[in-house]
């Protein structure tokens, strides 16, 4: 098993509308709270139904967490349309898996393709299949190496969450007076280039305040590692002033480390934007300050582009005729004064 197949919990910004409104639809089931453009607003000629696209989709299953909301929010949206038909097939467990899946789904003629895949340099090349078959492939977060093999790419700002985080943590700093802060940092696995750009975008955020990261102990998203990272870091780290966690996820065993190790001495920041999180950040009754948005309403944006790029229409508040090749969103900080704005894309 890869390290990305691995990947049971993720990460998670703003979703890309259509010239519409982003609205909060909850489900009768807790855990698959969605965030879906409802694409009701006046004047809009992308909200008015067109012709029938019928879009395929593939991503890795998750009983919960961040990629389990990508599928929620990718179902919510397509059923919030009467001119779209979802057709959704099993990624498997690995990469190989995913392939094959999509060779079959692409036998089906849909109209676009929406893929999140296991690894996206493993499934460049059934993008590259789908493309040549006509289907126009929407990539969604685990980026194809090869331009050719998609003709949207959406993906979060890995880098971003970095600088995110390390600009908020740094102002912090520097309003408390605190000159040499001890800094810690518990990423995801560390082999994956995403953990690496966050980390790197932290690296260089503290930078401009002449600050560092004093003790980093990666963990792997879940929330037992995140519990042990964080216990060797206390156990390394007699004193810290701020701790960046890069998920919150992992940050629910972080959390824990932090009551057994009676560890209140800092400040937190978490990483993508979970429901639990933003609400402890509102609370305000622990060491989690703020977290660092890397939201799973993308796959919501990534069905509505779809359908736009089935109907041959372009974004309606761009000049452009068609969708942009590329989006990458940003990522925004989340704390306890714009909790109540941000709960809304909470996971």
């Amino acid at each position: 098993m890869t390290a990305l197949s691995r990947r049971r919990i993720l990460f998670g910004s703003a979703a890309v509308g259509a010239g519409a409104v982003l609205t909060a639809c909850t489900s009768n089931t807790p855990t698959e709270n969605t965030q879906i453009n409802t694409n009701q607003s006046a004047g809009n000629e992308n909200a008015a139904p067109g012709d029938k696209v019928i879009i395929g989709f593939s991503a890795p299953a998750a009983d919960h967490g961040w990629l389990a909301a990508i599928t929620n929010n990718a179902k919510a949206q397509a059923q919030a349309y009467q001119d779209v038909e979802f057709r959704s097939v099993e990624a498997g467990a690995d990469a190989a898996a995913q392939r094959a899946a999509i060779s079959t789904l692409i036998g089906q003629k849909p109209n676009v393709i929406v893929m999140l895949p296991h690894d996206g340099k493993e499934l460049n090349a059934a993008g590259l299949e789908a493309m040549r078959a006509g289907i126009p492939v929407i990539n969604l977060d685990r980026a194809f190496p090869d331009r050719g093999a998609y003709r949207l790419q959406i993906k979060g700002d890995n880098f971003g969450m970095g600088l995110a985080a390390g600009a908020y943590i740094g102002a912090q700093m520097q309003a408390k007076g605190i000159s040499n802060p001890i800094i810690g940092e518990i990423p995801g696995i560390d082999s994956l280039e995403l953990t690496q750009d966050r980390s790197a975008g932290f690296r260089e955020a503290l930078g401009v305040y002449g600050f560092k990261v004093a003790n980093r102990r990666p963990a792997e998203f879940t929330a037992d590692t995140g519990q042990r990272a964080a216990t060797e870091l206390f156990q390394a780290l007699p004193k810290i002033d701020a701790l960046w966690n890069h998920d919150d996820d992992q940050g629910i065993g972080v959390l824990a480390a932090v009551n057994q190790a009676n560890r209140k001495e800092f400040l937190m920041v978490g990483g993508a934007g979970s429901k639990a999180a933003i609400d402890a950040i509102k609370a305000d009754n622990s060491v989690l300050k703020a977290t660092v948005t890397y939201s799973p309403s993308m796959a919501s944006s990534a069905i509505s582009l779809a359908r736009l790029i089935g109907q041959g229409k372009g974004m309606s508040d761009l000049v452009e005729l068609q969708v942009p090749k590329e989006i990458t969103l940003a990522s925004e900080t989340i704390t306890k004064e714009n909790a109540d704005q941000y709960a809304k894309l909470g996971f």
